[in-house]
């Protein structure tokens, strides 16, 4: 893994750091967090179902999201492994 974000990955038991970009990041009231995993490794859908239910604000709109994990895009059906970081970033709009 290289990037910022090389640095910030530590293999601690079963956990992954979410970072939150734009709006999501008002949502989850932070920009960033440790959060377990249920099971690893586990998809991506099921974690982000997880994070719905952890932060209310959150409820619905993941849907949209692109998921990135070590700094790579990712699909839903991707299995998150302990000490991933994953970055969820909503659709941008403008004109």
């Amino acid at each position: 893994m290289s990037g910022e974000y090389a640095a910030r990955r530590v293999d601690s038991p079963a956990s992954v750091t979410v970072l939150y970009f734009a709006a999501l990041r008002d949502l989850a009231g932070q920009s960033e967090e440790r959060v377990s995993l249920a099971q690893s490794p586990q998809r991506v859908e099921a974690f982000l179902e997880a994070l719905e239910r952890r932060h209310g604000g959150l409820r619905g709109r993941l849907q949209a999201v692109r998921v990135a994990v070590n700094e790579e895009f990712v699909e839903r059906s991707c299995e998150l492994r302990s000490g991933d970081v994953v970055a969820l970033i909503p659709p941008v709009s403008g004109g």
